[in-house]
């Protein structure tokens, strides 16, 4: 799987992507009829676009608060140095609420994105992922709302017309 440093997409990657993401169901041979190319070509850039980790998956996008996480936070994590990130990655994999996690630069380590049921669930969230003993302060925020949803496309259409 690549990096993603030395990938180009081109107009009808962009297009091919546009596509998928406003209609995650459609099948490949709508695609090619749509985009006005042949199918073998579609699958050829779908396979392409997988296999160079543009596509990381074709599953649903679940809403946390449709299913009854409607609290949002960000948490700062400062771990021990001496424990290190693995047991860290670890602990925190380990909680379904932890939605994701990165190494981050700055006076903190980790910066992860967690959801709850509600403030007081949040606070059960907080207390499991600061019970492991490498993790040595926690600070968090929490997202009143969501300004701009997670998007891709508009990256999409950049990187495309860059090419």
């Amino acid at each position: 799987m690549s990096t993603g440093q030395d990938v180009q997409l081109d107009e009808l990657d962009a297009r091919l992507l546009t596509l998928l993401a406003e209609e995650p169901r459609i099948g490949v041979l709508e695609c090619s009829r749509r985009l006005g190319v042949a199918r073998g070509t579609v699958q050829a850039r779908l396979d392409k676009l997988v296999d160079r980790g543009v596509i990381g998956g074709f599953g649903p996008d679940i809403s946390p608060a449709a299913i009854g996480f409607g609290v949002t936070s960000f948490v700062t994590l400062e771990i021990s140095q001496r424990h290190g990130h693995d047991p860290v990655t670890a602990h925190l994999a380990a909680i379904p609420e932890v939605l994701e996690a990165h190494t981050i630069t700055g006076s903190s380590d980790l910066l992860c994105r967690i959801v709850a049921r509600s403030n007081t669930d949040l606070q059960r969230v907080i207390d499991q992922i600061v019970s492991s003993e490498g993790i040595r302060r926690a600070s968090t925020i929490i997202a009143l709302a969501e300004q701009i949803p997670y998007r891709t496309l508009p990256l999409v259409r950049s990187a495309a017309r860059g090419a």
